[in-house]
């Protein structure tokens, strides 16, 4: 169900200029995806974890891919109420387009799919105390469409 809304969300946002062709699901050229991205929709198997204040809804601004081949995300997050600014960076696994992170548990942060023009879609697989959870996020460079009020 999540990938049919995802799906849904990724059709809204490149109805117009959307073109299949250039459309990249390996051997992603990471460089090219450095630039101002907004979060647009974000799916998970644990609903909780990406609900308002959730610690896994994240509101991307910026990803920078850096001269060692990580990638840098600039984001913010909601904690108590308030909108704070928070700058990490995942290190580059031996995969193409996917990426380790320690926060919340160990991650593993990695491209599904991105034009590079219009949308990038990340799969994140967090696991924590035992338990994996799956979640799904959809960047937008237009900011035509998005998550909440940013």
């Amino acid at each position: 169900m999540a990938l049919l809304l995802l799906s849904l969300g990724l059709s809204l946002v490149a109805a117009q200029e959307f073109n299949p062709r250039t459309v990249v699901q390996r051997n992603y050229n990471m460089a090219r995806v450095s630039g101002v991205w907004y979060s647009i929709f974000m799916a998970s198997d644990d609903l909780n974890r990406i609900k308002e204040n959730g610690d896994l809804r994240v509101f991307v601004r910026n990803i920078e891919h850096l001269k060692n081949g990580s990638l840098k995300f600039d984001f913010e997050y909601m904690v108590q109420g308030e909108c704070v600014a928070v700058v990490v960076v995942c290190e580059k696994t031996e995969k193409n387009g996917e990426y380790s992170i320690n926060y919340e548990g160990e991650n593993t942060v990695a491209v599904s799919e991105t034009d590079y023009r219009l949308f990038i879609t990340f799969h994140l697989q967090n696991f924590r105390n035992g338990t994996k959870t799956h979640a799904l996020a959809l960047y937008e460079t237009c900011r035509k469409y998005g998550l909440g009020s940013q």
